[in-house]
């Protein structure tokens, strides 16, 4: 039999021979099995060692007739026991490679009759979108709940044609990994693919559709650089395709193809806005709430944390409890008979690719909704679809008001934050001017933080220097137009209430003349 309980010398001993194999096997080139073995009689000290392939026949005979002629033993009998080590080291690597391939698998978890009727319950429910936005804040996530009932429908969106992608921005400490990771953990382990850091050609050699429809979970943008480009190629073009030199067991040089099949959904996290702008432009930009209310929140939870006065169990049900209702949603086209009328305001930013993830946002909304929504099919190709409803793009419309604002700012998010916590200040202290030692004290603001802030917001004429008076020496500032910003979330707000009001005429004229179709029925039969 074969012994491997010591991994570095594994030990065959028949009758006749006693052979060990120093170093153990190697588990990777599976077409070789190179060894180095000591042969000799029990009990006897004349010892042959000798490195060998066991697959190759020619070598395998020179073998046996030297251990033959060393340590006097018939030929035959030293084949015969080269065969059965040579099998029964193949099996056990067989076996090996199995174990390691099932300990690596991902447990797929097969819901009860009772799990699924309950996530099917769930789904069809009333205000589901609200229902869902509680149990995320049961499930252990603090505050944050326009982000994370938005971050959890982006990552419901991997199952869709359409993925959409985020990006988490804030200070650095304020929580965006916590967000995002909390998030993830309500979808099933088998459709998400966690990376801390990636080499360059990483991505190119998953398998070709292991990555279909995953959600990509980055930590940090800055420690994945080198895989940005093809990650931007899979967001976009849903595959990423790689040439490169092989060669052959004859030892020919051919070109090869490596290709990864899409789509994904991509989330990262990030302090710095501007360095990822191609990145930034093909996701949905979240800015983590830093105010001193999700602060009292966060550190509150903490407390009861330290104290043992959270309920762990309740948050890992209610966690579970999502990850059973994503497993259920089945993949289904989606198809908004409303989109026509869906206008973006003429202040957003890069209107082409935000109007795309506008749509699909709605797309989204509906995809989760998919158990409310009547099933129909295409007349001509018998495909299954539902249709989006008008409450889906009203809910829409809610979620993502905050983030067209964003995309509609001429100024970064963080430059935003410092503006409206600037303009809060003044206002709380009835003042029209300020200086920058000021207000760096009051929020606690880096010198050159200040400084890149000001220079921002002076060249797009968000505040002005004041003119000194004789004999001053500070600089002081004032802010141009305080109430800009609430302009801008008006104007923002009227034209998506402007979408919604045209949808309601439009259906209206069709209302109308059912009516009337249906009285000249009425008449004409009576």
């Amino acid at each position: 039999m074969l012994d491997t309980t010591n991994p570095h010398n594994y030990s065959y001993i028949t009758k006749e021979l006693e052979i060990h194999i120093l170093g153990g096997i190697k588990f990777t080139n599976l077409e070789r099995m190179r060894v180095t073995l000591s042969i000799q009689k029990p009990n006897n000290h004349n010892v042959l060692r000798h490195s060998i392939d066991l697959y190759n026949d020619n070598t395998i005979e020179r073998l046996v007739r030297k251990v033959a002629e060393r340590i006097e033993i018939g030929t035959s009998i030293v084949r015969q026991c080269l065969q059965e080590l040579t099998a029964a080291l193949e099996q056990y690597r067989i076996d090996q490679l199995a174990k390691e391939n099932e300990a690596n698998q991902i447990q797929l978890k097969v819901l009860s009759t009772k799990e699924q009727q309950a996530a099917e319950t769930f789904l069809k429910s009333k205000d589901l979108l609200k229902n869902t936005n509680e149990l995320i804040g049961k499930s252990g996530v603090i505050g944050e709940e326009t982000n994370r009932l938005l971050m959890y429908l982006i990552f419901t969106s991997r199952k869709t044609s359409n993925p959409l992608h985020c990006i988490s921005l804030g200070s650095s400490g304020v929580g965006k990994t916590h967000l995002q990771s909390k998030v993830a953990e309500l979808i099933p382990d088998e459709d998400k693919v966690e990376i801390t850091v990636l080499s360059a050609n990483a991505f190119y050699y998953f398998n070709r559709t292991e990555l279909q429809h995953k959600l990509i979970l980055i930590e940090d943008l800055d420690g994945a650089e080198s895989v940005l480009y093809p990650l931007r190629e899979l967001q976009s073009k849903k595959r990423i395709t790689k040439t490169v030199v092989h060669k052959d067991k004859k030892g020919t040089t051919k070109t090869i193809h490596l290709t990864v099949e899409g789509p994904v959904s991509v989330a990262g996290c990030t302090t710095q806005e501007s360095i990822y702008e191609d990145n930034s432009n093909r996701s949905f930009l979240l800015y983590i709430d830093e105010s001193s209310q999700q602060d009292k929140k966060i550190m509150h939870y903490q407390r009861l944390l330290s104290a043992g006065k959270v309920n762990n169990d309740d948050e890992f049900i209610a966690a579970r409890f999502l990850r059973d209702v994503q497993r259920i949603l089945q993949p289904i086209k989606v198809i908004n008979p409303y989109a026509e009328y869906l206008e973006l305001p003429e202040s957003v930013f890069k209107p082409r690719r935000t109007n795309s993830h506008y749509l699909q946002f709605i797309e989204a909304v509906t995809f989760y909704c998919q158990y409310q929504r009547p099933k129909k099919y295409d007349e001509q190709t018998g495909e299954e679809y539902i249709e989006t409803t008008i409450e889906d793009i009203q809910q829409a419309n809610e979620l993502i008001k905050e983030t067209l604002l964003r995309k509609s700012d001429e100024i970064t998010g963080v430059c935003r934050n410092y503006l409206e916590e600037l303009k809060k200040y003044l206002h709380q202290n009835t003042q029209t001017t300020f200086t920058a030692l000021e207000i760096r004290r009051r929020l606690k603001v880096k010198k050159t933080t200040q400084w890149r802030y000001h220079q921002q917001l002076q060249d797009n004429y968000y505040i002005k220097k004041q003119r000194k008076k004789k004999g001053e020496t500070i600089i002081r500032y004032e802010i141009t137009n305080p109430n800009e910003y609430k302009e801008l979330e008006q104007q923002i707000s009227k034209a998506l209430q402007e979408c919604i009001t045209n949808i309601d005429r439009s259906t209206v004229p069709e209302c109308s003349t059912t009516k009337t179709e249906q009285a000249t029925k009425t008449k004409r039969a009576s």
